[in-house]
């Protein structure tokens, strides 16, 4: 196979893997969109109204009408520009935020161990794989020690595979495939080396990644904005249908009246909303970053807001998460230089995969390993909990097993009570429990140590685990964080319950929740959870804090079961088991320095280890998710107020209230404020706590709003007849000055639950606000009036409109209070 590749075992020279790179391209399954400018430039023609009124406005100009339809086109390309230069900002910024969190990979380059990212690599390239890598592509192994796979994602199989070396049948099936690694799935424990054989597209995971990709579930904020937009559809549907077969009831122009009733469903559907979303989401993917926290996936931005529970392990979050050494402890608890070197041997020559237990070992404390011989190793896996490494002095060999205490002990035939003298387990089992016990209800992490006399032999295998001598105890101690119990508060104060989950024992748990402040009493434990069915677990998981010896399988049955209580739920993981977990969670988050699996899998990563970081993070979703109500709030207040305003003037009018053209021109400058929406500044009250879209209120809110947008609409038309009686086009000029305006000032009043006054907006907001009213006040005096059909009024008619403003946004005032009092979002 290295011949049919041109690779060698020393893996490609760097010329080579750049010439395959640009021939067969990057590897990676969704190939980057050269044209994404494109794509976005297209999307804001992809809304049939929009079509079918160009079909129109073509149809109008064949009929002669070329103004009208040179200014339908031209109003259509700006707001489709509106939505473009944001959205293709949003996703270059993006594309830029995702370039901090790329996963890599360790390849044999030029003969030499190189790290790069994952899409660099190319079919040729010899990986080397440690436990918690991600698997890059489709390959075939070469050397593996003890190596494990989880194929859950591409097989389905639960628990890992072991991989070896070896030739197979060319038809055995994927599943039974033990010489081979899949593109998508991730080492759980041992090391190996292996050569790329296919990548991207040409991977097993390759050919069945669309259908993968169609399961992707929606998140609660996705599911939100498609329950609104389908409400607005429905609601546009019925409206304009209704007004044009009454306008030709009335007998209008046919072309007019479908001009016009395209006009107003241009005006009530959201078309900017994936614009406004986008951009929002951006912006906020921007100011978290800022703060350390990195968005995989912009939609979970605000799940993140509308979070209510966070599950978390201890170590690092509640933890400082530098484990140190606090005691090397025989049976008789005292300290011991013996169990002391044989944990730094099984320490300093473990090569599965660094942690902290073993940096703490070597760190704090030193031992002479010069005199020993490494020979082999039986990695760590999640199953057995255990490490074990053979070594040689003398010609003599001994295997040195550390591990979960219970998991070692175990595995224990004797013990060693003092130097050379060693009893039957089962004569100290009670006095070893009860020394552990004590260790760990001081909050200290306890591991146990063991060894095997192997007389001269040179390998190992896990199943050697047994008939060993018990030697003693390694204690370790990770401090709370100095600030975590003002962190958890606040997170209490933004209405997030927090809980920990943790493969420690049940005393280290308690003792930790209790320095911080949580209830220790409420503990539940792994081995409870096991007894327990489906809704037995749902109706305890509210009434705990602290989940301790819970198997890696486990959490990602908590995490569903939160779920089940209607909550809005959060993993913080960065370990090779927690992948399962950050997949069920609303929102997976890991952290920069995590394993593979556990980065790929999140859809939020943190730069540092820290709940504090998350904290501001969580706000930042909430105020992307203020400012995306914002917008909504607009476009079913003031704007569905006007439209609904004009389609019932349409019923009682001799003529037209808007042509179609201004009714475009009112959308298209009203949309410019409403594009400043991400930079506006958010009240305090509204990052409190945790909300989710909820159409009900929409509904409530636009019925209340719109109505009173509408009386004020129509009090603008009864003064505007009564003082150009039969002048259509004063009237016109008159209504189109009122509904700009007061749309784009009564932004300003329902951006906040505040008074208007009492709250300041963005200033990009501001200025925008101001500069349309300008434009809109000036726009009858400008060359553009005539065709458009608007005429300049009196200076006393602009002011009886602007005092109709005044009344109308102090009446929206007393309106939100009484409504807020009332409507609970």
């Amino acid at each position: 196979m290295l011949q049919r590749l041109q690779t060698t075992d020393e893996g490609l020279k760097s010329s080579e893997s750049t010439e395959r790179l640009e021939k067969y391209g990057a590897n990676i399954l969704k190939p980057k969109n050269r044209f994404n400018a494109i794509k976005i430039l297209l999307s804001q023609f992809k809304s049939p109204i929009t079509i079918i009124l160009l079909f129109a406005a073509g149809l109008s100009s064949f009929l002669g009408d070329v103004t009208d339809t040179v200014i339908i086109v031209t109003i259509i390309l700006i707001s489709s520009m509106l939505g473009f230069w944001p959205e293709k900002g949003a996703a270059d910024a993006f594309e830029k935020l995702l370039s901090t969190v790329r996963v890599k990979t360790t390849v044999l380059r030029d003969g030499k161990e190189k790290e790069i990212p994952i899409e660099e690599v190319v079919s040729g390239d010899i990986i080397i794989l440690n436990a918690g890598d991600m698997i890059p592509a489709d390959s075939l192994i070469l050397e593996s020690k003890e190596l494990f796979v989880n194929e859950a994602t591409l097989t389905g199989e639960t628990y890992p595979v072991e991989k070896s070396t070896g030739v197979l049948k060319a038809e055995t099936a994927l599943a039974q495939r033990t010489n081979s690694l899949w593109m998508g799935t991730s080492v759980s424990s041992g090391s190996g080396k292996a050569l790329v054989v296919s990548t991207g597209k040409g991977t097993e995971f390759g050919k069945i990644s669309e259908t993968l990709k169609q399961n992707i579930p929606e998140t609660e904020f996705e599911k939100g904005v498609s329950r609104f937009g389908n409400f607005l559809v429905r609601v546009t549907v019925i409206m304009v249908t209704a007004i044009f077969v009454i306008n030709i009831y009335l007998q209008r122009p046919l072309l007019d009246s479908f001009l016009f009733s395209l006009a107003l469903a241009v005006g009530l559907t959201p078309q900017l909303l994936p614009a406004i979303i986008a951009v929002n989401l951006s912006h906020g993917a921007r100011e978290m970053a800022q703060n350390k926290v990195i968005v995989k996936r912009l939609a979970s931005i605000e799940n993140l807001g509308s979070m209510d529970l966070l599950c978390t392990d201890k170590t690092g979050t509640i933890t400082e998460g530098e484990l140190k050494l606090h005691s090397f402890q025989d049976l008789k608890g005292d300290q011991s230089e013996k169990i002391l070197l044989y944990a730094t041997l099984n320490a300093y020559y473990q090569k599965g995969f660094e942690n902290p237990i073993d940096r703490a070992i070597l760190t704090e404390k030193k031992a002479d390993v010069s005199q020993y011989e490494n020979l082999d190793e039986a990695p760590y896996d999640f199953i057995r909990r255990r490490l074990s490494i053979l070594v040689s002095k003398n010609g003599s060999s001994v295997m040195i097993t550390k591990g979960a205490f219970p998991n070692v002990l175990e595995v224990c035939s004797v013990a060693e009570t003092e130097p050379g003298k060693v009893v039957e387990i089962s004569e100290v089992k009670g006095q070893i429990e009860q020394k552990f016990e004590e260790l760990s209800q001081k909050g200290l992490r306890t591991l146990g140590l063991a060894y095997k006399d192997m007389d001269q032999q040179k390998t190992i295998k896990k199943e050697q685990e047994t008939g060993m001598t018990f030697l003693g105890f390694l204690a370790f101690y990770d401090p709370p964080k100095p600030d975590i119990a003002k962190t958890i508060d606040s997170m209490e104060k933004l209405g997030i319950s927090l809980k920990i989950i943790t493969g420690d024992n049940k005393f280290v748990a308690a003792s930790i929740s209790q320095e911080v402040g949580l209830e220790s009493s409420r503990i539940l434990t792994g081995s409870e959870i096991a007894r327990m069915d489906k809704e037995t677990l749902i109706k305890k998981v509210n009434d705990t804090d602290v989940f301790a010896e819970i198997e890696p399988d486990q959490k990602e049955h908590i995490i569903i079961a939160f779920k089940n209580c209607e909550k809005v739920v959060g993993y913080l993981g960065d370990g090779i088991n927690d992948a399962s977990a950050l997949h069920a969670a609303d929102v997976g988050i890991s952290v920069d320095s995590a394993a593979d699996v556990a980065k790929e899998a999140a859809d939020i990563v943190l730069m540092e280890k820290s709940l504090n970081a998350l904290v501001e993070g969580i706000k930042g979703g909430r105020k992307t998710f203020a400012n995306t109500l914002k917008y909504v709030f607009m476009a079913t207040s003031a704007n569905f107020g006007n439209m609904f305003s004009m389609a019932g003037a349409s019923l009682f009018l001799p003529f037209l209230p808007l042509l179609p053209t201004q009714v475009l021109l009112i959308n298209l400058l009203t949309d410019f404020p409403e594009m400043t929406i991400a930079t506006d500044s958010v009240d305090k009250e509204l990052v409190e706590n945790p909300r989710r879209w909820n159409v009900d209120f929409i509904r409530r809110f636009m019925i209340v709003f719109g109505i009173t947008s509408s009386v004020f609409d129509y009090m603008t038309f009864g003064i505007l007849l009564f003082i150009f009686p039969g002048m259509v086009e004063q009237f016109r000029t008159g209504w189109f000055i009122e509904s700009v305006i007061s749309a784009s000032m009564i932004v300003l009043v329902i951006r906040s639950r505040r008074p208007f006054f009492k709250s300041k907006p963005g200033k990009y907001l501001l200025a925008a606000t101001l500069f349309i009213g300008i434009v809109t006040l000036c726009f009858p005096l400008t060359p553009f009036a005539a065709p458009f059909g608007f005429k300049p009024l009196p200076i006393s008619i602009i002011l009886l409109i602007g005092v109709i403003i005044g009344i109308y946004i102090l009446t929206a005032e007393i309106v939100k209070r009484f409504f807020y009092k009332k409507v609970k979002l």
